[in-house]
């Protein structure tokens, strides 16, 4: 396991995507750093800040609205947002209106409902042109990553692990590269480098385990990268979509590398540990016993906005990738913290 790289990446074209709880992340991470970030993928994720901090309004109103647990309003998400913003918690939203958004719903997912989808594109629809946001729906898909290329993918409307499926040609991660940042060269037949595996503890106060982290993640270096300055793209994987989990399917298989090579992107794909209570090494009581990203607030109560712990170990990875080269010559050497 090396350090995460110093590479005088660039972040004025940052974009973030994930599925399902990912999905929810990268809207997080979005909308609490509006003015840093310029787009998003969203596969089977909801609005911002949905949950409120209740995991019983997650798996309800969040995932499956119905008569007696009904989706926020527009309104709602809103006036909550604003209240956020307007305590400095968050970017102001008009941070929002020079980005561009994917969204993605299956018809088949019985995990996060469509009007859930739904209710997140008319949140984006305040601030966004109608032309930035682009909702593509697929009848026959169920909840999982879209992908061309994971030889083992499972089929269409799949709800299984590694929860990477396959649905004919529809290639979820060049849709969302392309609709983010615009015309890109041709994916690499495959891809031509090796993810890094780096430690994460150095961006967290304490240990990653009591974030909700694992020790450890990943990033995808295109070879063009290692020498100059290039665009970086955070993948936020899904419950159950751990490398504890399911090893290197998800970042060898969701499909961003193959078109990092050939653009000049680097992909960094962070990790979060499944748990359920008490864990060696910690005394914090953690309930996420399927490996999600927190968007309901078991990791603390500022898990939506920029103090939350993952949100702010993810702000300091991109701030390292930033840093010039020089510093990593610097760090190693200990003349850095």
């Amino acid at each position: 396991m090396q350090p995460l790289p110093a590479l005088g990446a660039e972040l004025s074209e940052l974009t973030v995507s994930g599925i399902s709880s990912g999905a929810y992340m990268a809207v997080q991470f979005q909308v609490a750093h509006s003015k840093l970030v310029r787009g998003a993928g969203v596969l089977a994720g909801g609005p911002y800040n949905c949950a409120e901090g209740s995991i019983r309004r997650a798996l309800t109103a969040c995932m499956s609205p119905s008569w007696w647990a009904a989706a926020p309003s527009v309104a709602e998400l809103r006036a909550q947002a604003e209240a956020l913003a307007k305590a400095g918690r968050i970017d102001p939203l008009d941070g929002l209106r020079d980005d561009r958004v994917w969204l993605f719903s299956g018809g088949k997912d019985t995990v996060v409902d469509s009007a859930v989808m739904e209710r997140l594109a008319a949140f984006y629809g305040q601030w966004l042109a109608p032309t930035a946001i682009r909702f593509v729906q697929l009848p026959d898909a169920g909840h999982a990553m879209i992908s061309v290329a994971d030889p083992q993918a499972n089929a269409c409307s799949s709800e299984q692990t590694p929860f990477i499926n396959r649905c004919g040609e529809l290639d979820a991660a060049g849709e969302i590269l392309q609709h983010l940042l615009g015309p890109l060269q041709s994916p690499a037949a495959t891809a031509k480098g090796e993810p890094l595996r780096f430690d994460q503890s150095p961006f967290v106060e304490g240990k990653p385990i009591d974030a909700g982290l694992a020790d450890e993640a990943y990033l995808y270096v295109p070879q063009a990268c290692l020498g100059s300055a290039c665009r970086v793209h955070v993948v936020f994987h899904g419950c159950r979509q751990t490398a504890a989990q399911i090893g290197r399917r998800f970042v060898d298989g969701a499909g961003y590398n193959r078109w990092a090579d050939s653009n000049r992107i680097v992909v960094l794909y962070p990790q979060v540990q499944a748990r359920y209570g008490l864990t060696i090494g910690s005394w914090r009581w953690l309930n996420n016993p399927f490996g999600c990203w927190d968007w309901w607030g078991y990791a603390g109560s500022d898990y939506a906005t920029q103090g939350g712990v993952q949100i702010k170990a993810v702000r300091a990875m991109l701030e390292r990738l930033a840093a010039p080269r020089q510093a990593q010559t610097d760090a190693a050497a200990g003349r850095l913290p």
